[in-house]
C-alpha cells in the first residue's frame, strides 16, 4: 500500500506557493536557478506514471477521511465537542448547514473524481495492458471507497455539476468499482486487493439492502482481515486530523459519550488529569478525555475489516429473524477483542447489541453516522431524532451548479 496523505484542518487557509528565479554573476560563476515549471498533464500520459497516478488517488481518498474524522464523530455522538473551532459546534449540535461543510464537500468529491477520470486515463495509456496492470484493482478500490464514504455521509450524490440524486447513488457506482476490482485482483491472485474489494462490495450491498448478497461476501473475508487509507508524521498534511485535533489540542471529547460507562477495549481513551484535576477541553470548561484510538499523527483508519464483516453477517441473519446465527457472528467478533459472549433472547434485544457492537467496532472510522441515520429511518434507533443526519450540499456546490440551487 502506497502512503495516503491527509490535508489537516489546522491549516485551513491553503498558502500559495512562490516559486523564485535567482540569478547572479558571483566571480565568474553563473548561479542562475531556473523554475522548471509544473508537471504538464500530459506528462501523465504513459505507463511509468501510473504508479504515481494512484498513489495519488489515495492520498486524496485520505485526505477527505482525514479531515472529516473529528467533525463526523461530532455529528454521529461518538465524541463531544470541547474546542472553539464554529463548524465543529456545529456539528455537534446537530445543526449542519452548506456553508459548514465546504471543505469536507470539496474533498470527498475530489477523492472520487480523481479516481473515476484516473481510471480512465489509465485506460486509454495502458490499452491492453490495463486489466493486467497490479495498479489497476488498487484504483478501482480507491475509487469504490470514495464513494462508499460519500454515499455514508452527504444527504445527496451530485456528479460533475448534475442535479441532486438520491445519495444510495453512490453505493451504486461503488458497488460496480468495487465488482471490477475484485475481478482484476482475483485473476491477479492478488488476496489483499480481493479481500478489500469482497469487503467493500459487502459494505456497499448492506447499504443497500441486498444483505444476502452482503452476507456472501463477507463470508469470504478473513476475521482478521484490515484494509487501511494511511496516513504519516512526516508533514502537516499526511497527519491524521482527528489525532491531532486530541494530541496536539483538546479540541473533542470522549467525556459523556455512551463509552464511558464500560472500557471496551476497541474504544480506548485517557482520563487527562492536571495533578488531581481533569484536565479540560481547548473550551476551558468541558472535561477532556482523550481518544487512544490514534495515539500517532501517522495512525491509519480503517476502510475495511474483517470484524464489521461479521457484523454484516450478524445484521443479514436478523433481518431474516435468525437469532442463532446472529448472536454468534456478533460473538465471534467480541472474541476476537478478548470479551465475553452476550446473549440475547428476541431479536430486538440482538439489535440493540448489533447497534453497540457496531458503534465500538467502527468507532472514530467515518461510519457512524450512517450507521444511525439508517437505523433511525427504521425506527430502530432514535439517537438523531431532531439533528442533522447527513452533510448537505454546500453552499460553494449550490453557487456553482445551478442544477441544485433549489436542492435542501
Amino acid at each position: 500500500m502506497p502512503t495516503m496523505t491527509a490535508l489537516s484542518p489546522m491549516a485551513r487557509r491553503a498558502v500559495p506557493a512562490v516559486s523564485i528565479a535567482l540569478a547572479a554573476l558571483l566571480g565568474g560563476c553563473d548561479l542562475k536557478v531556473t523554475n522548471p515549471g509544473p508537471l504538464l498533464d500530459s506528462d501523465l500520459n504513459n505507463a511509468s506514471a501510473v504508479p504515481a497516478l494512484v498513489n495519488g488517488m489515495g492520498g486524496d481518498l485520505s485526505n477527505a477521511i482525514g479531515n472529516y474524522l473529528t467533525r463526523g464523530s461530532l455529528a454521529g455522538l461518538e465524541l463531544r465537542h470541547s474546542g472553539n473551532f464554529a463548524a465543529e459546534r456545529k456539528f455537534a449540535a446537530g445543526d449542519i448547514a452548506p456553508e459548514d461543510v465546504n471543505g469536507d464537500w470539496a474533498r470527498m468529491h475530489t477523492a472520487r473524481y480523481v479516481a473515476e477520470v484516473g481510471l480512465e486515463r489509465m485506460k486509454t495509456v495502458l490499452g491492453t495492458a490495463f486489466e493486467t496492470n497490479a495498479n489497476t484493482p488498487r484504483a478501482y478500490l480507491y475509487a469504490g471507497f470514495a464513494n462508499r464514504f460519500l454515499g455514508e455521509n452527504v444527504c445527496n450524490a451530485v456528479f460533475d455539476g448534475g442535479p441532486a440524486l438520491p445519495s444510495s447513488t453512490h453505493f451504486v457506482r461503488a458497488e460496480s468499482l468495487f465488482t471490477r476490482a475484485l475481478t482484476i485482483a482475483r485473476a491477479l491472485n492478488n488476496t489483499a486487493l480481493t479481500n478489500a474489494a469482497l469487503a467493500g462490495r459487502a459494505q456497499v450491498y448492506a447499504n443497500q439492502g441486498k444483505w444476502t448478497e452482503a452476507a456472501a461476501d463477507a463470508a469470504l473475508v478473513p476475521v482478521s482481515f484490515r484494509h487501511n487509507a494511511v496516513f504519516s508524521v512526516n508533514t502537516t498534511r499526511e497527519n491524521m486530523d482527528l489525532a491531532t485535533q486530541t494530541i496536539s489540542r483538546r479540541e473533542v471529547t470522549v467525556w459523556n459519550t455512551v463509552w464511558v460507562a464500560d472500557r471496551d477495549p476497541r474504544v480506548l481513551y485517557d482520563t487527562v488529569k492536571t495533578g488531581t484535576t481533569i484536565t479540560k477541553g481547548q473550551d476551558g470548561t468541558t472535561n477532556f478525555f482523550r481518544q487512544r484510538k490514534y495515539i500517532t499523527l501517522g495512525d491509519p483508519v480503517a476502510l475495511a475489516k474483517g470484524t464489521e464483516m461479521l457484523l454484516i453477517r450478524a445484521e443479514a441473519a436478523l433481518r431474516a429473524n435468525d437469532l442463532t446465527n446472529a448472536m454468534l457472528f456478533i460473538n465471534q467478533g467480541r472474541a476476537a477483542a478478548s470479551l465475553t459472549p452476550l446473549a440475547a433472547t428476541t431479536v430486538t434485544e440482538a439489535y440493540t447489541h448489533l447497534m453497540r457492537e457496531r458503534g465500538a467496532v467502527l468507532w472514530l472510522e467515518g461510519r457512524r453516522l450512517f450507521d444511525l441515520r439508517r437505523w433511525l429511518a427504521e425506527g430502530r434507533n432514535t439517537s438523531l431524532q431532531g439533528r442533522s443526519t447527513c452533510i448537505p450540499i454546500s453552499l460553494e456546490e449550490r453557487g456553482a451548479n445551478p442544477n441544485v440551487s433549489g436542492a435542501q
